[in-house]
């Protein structure tokens, strides 16, 4: 039986009797992007993750035909000259997020479908502790293709899970890997037939909840200690460098490029 804590909004949360909590990111239109509304409910979901001391597990999913496409471009594109304090908002929303999911004692599971990209599907890619994929989802960085730098802890993160030299190749170059590439790099736990992935989601899902509660919370806490701290201390580092970037003439054209869905000129304006 489950509890529906939240039922309508940009996010979804219910939370059964065996512990196990199921967020979903609710905004399918727009292939679940990140606006500020979807980051506060976002939060506030996560913290009332943090309030259930019987929870054994977070699954993390989105509605529609995608897990996340990343920041909502055209929300961004709309506000102009505003952009760089709508970004000061969000990104403050985001990192808090990120936190929030790190310091949580239950394992997160991260459930993907369709694309994950940017801080928000990327990102919260890396900051999951593990990760099942269909065979068709895609991961891209994206970040810097619309002139922008990376976010959501992934500059900590994506280096300790696949070295240096890929995490340069995967935020400079934004190659769009498949769920293949993805595992053999370690962004991801498991892969599944696109048919098959919420069974293979229910399968790790299941053992989690029957583990010793104390033991993976204790675990996954030793786990992130040291890398949990950068995380945090890198946080206000990339949401400066976010709003600062989204002010150049580079940002306008990257954002520009995605909607026109055409290759963006940079000037290094």
């Amino acid at each position: 039986m489950s509890d529906e804590v939240v039922g309508s909004g940009p996010i979804l949360l219910d939370i059964d009797d065996a512990g196990v909590a199921r967020l979903r990111l609710n905004r399918p239109e727009a292939s679940n992007g990140l606006d500020v509304p979807l980051l506060r409910a976002f939060h506030d979901a996560v913290m009332v993750c943090h309030s259930r001391p019987g929870l054994r597990v977070l699954v993390l999913s989105g509605e529609g035909k995608h897990f996340c496409a990343g920041g909502d471009v055209k929300t961004f594109a709309s506000k102009g000259e505003a952009l760089p304090d709508y970004l000061r908002e969000a990104t403050s929303w985001l990192q808090m997020v990120v936190q929030a999911l790190v310091n949580l004692p239950a394992p997160v599971v991260a459930s993907v479908h369709g694309f994950a990209a940017g801080g928000g599907g990327f990102g919260l890619v890396c900051a999951a502790d593990l990760v099942v994929a269909a065979e068709s989802a895609k991961f891209l960085g994206g970040a810097t293709r619309v002139g922008m730098a990376p976010d959501a802890g992934t500059t900590v993160t994506l280096p300790a899970l696949v070295g240096l030299r890929k995490a340069l190749e995967i935020s400079l170059i934004n190659p769009v890997l498949t769920a293949a590439e993805a595992l053999d790099l370690g962004l991801l736990t498991s892969v599944a037939p696109d048919g098959e992935l919420a069974a293979r989601t229910d399968e790790i899902v299941g053992r989690l909840a029957a583990g010793a509660p104390r033991a993976l919370a204790a675990t996954k806490r030793l786990m992130w200690s040291g890398l949990g701290s950068r995380v945090e201390a890198q946080l206000p580092e990339e949401a400066r460098t976010v709003a600062e970037l989204s002010g150049t003439a580079d940002a306008r054209e990257g954002l520009a490029a995605v909607i026109e869905r055409r290759d963006p000129t940079f000037t290094g304006g």
